[in-house]
């Protein structure tokens, strides 16, 4: 079938010419309604916001819980962490085809297990926000160090094939009383990579909520430096403020 068969091949001198303007008519509505079927079923592919994440240990879920609940005092709107909100360090962010999650877990499992990350010693220097309005989204920031960077890495190369460029507020978990999906959420994890890894990587713990002005005085505050090491790994769902929600999938690294 021809896609651009157009009005002006059929010229209307007689009954039959009508009959030939019908069937011209039919076959472009055929066509145009065969492709918006086409860009409806790609469109509406299932996808889901991941985050593929390495499980801190009880050291920084002590500092992390500490931190939490000052910002709650201040900001009570904001979230606490619990087993909606996991303390977490992420590695990357993407949106990938919810029908081949299977496969991303077998591609980061088989990148995850080849490293015995539960022997790094990791550090934590400073706080930071992400910027949200007036409000902003507080995180320990962890140093970055050569086997993260190369990890993420792998991890990037390890899911490409099964990523799509974005997603919908319908990627991302949310709880009954939660459906609040941040627009600059949803550009964040679209742009993770190439934005925010790489010599861009930011690793850290989010912590929770509070005002721009609040945080920006935290951050003046002296910081007390702290090491700590990572417990596993995991893949989950990404929620509200970037939250880890649900989790999909994770591997015991201390075998």
């Amino acid at each position: 079938m021809n896609k651009n068969l157009t009005l002006s091949k059929c010229r209307v001198k007689t009954w039959t010419d009508f009959t030939l303007l019908g069937l011209c008519l039919l076959l472009l509505t055929a066509c145009t309604t065969a492709q918006n079927i086409k860009n409806v079923s790609v469109i509406q592919e299932p996808v889901t916001a991941i985050d593929i994440l390495l499980d801190p240990d009880a050291t920084m879920l002590q500092h992390a819980a500490a931190v939490n609940a000052r910002l709650l005092k201040v900001y009570p709107k904001g979230f606490a962490l619990d087993v909606l909100h996991t303390p977490h360090i992420t590695l990357l962010q993407r949106y990938v085809r919810t029908a081949d999650l299977d496969k991303v877990y077998a591609a980061v499992g088989y990148v995850l297990t080849s490293k015995k990350i539960t022997d790094w010693k990791l550090k934590s220097f400073k706080y930071y926000y992400l910027p949200d309005k007036d409000i902003g989204v507080a995180g320990i920031v962890i140093e970055p160090t050569a086997d993260l960077l190369k990890l993420q890495q792998e991890l990037i190369e390890a899911v490409a094939p099964f990523t799509v460029k974005t997603g919908t507020a319908a990627a991302f978990a949310t709880t009954p009383g939660n459906f609040d999906i941040q627009p600059a959420l949803i550009d964040y994890v679209a742009a993770f990579v190439p934005k925010y890894s790489g010599e861009h990587f930011n690793p850290h713990v989010s912590i929770g909520v509070a005002s721009q002005d609040y945080l920006k005085g935290m951050l003046a505050e002296p910081f007390e430096v702290f090491t700590f090491s990572l417990a596993g790994a995991s893949v989950y769902q990404l929620g509200s403020y970037g939250t880890a929600m649900k989790k999909l999938h994770e591997w015991d690294l201390q075998r």
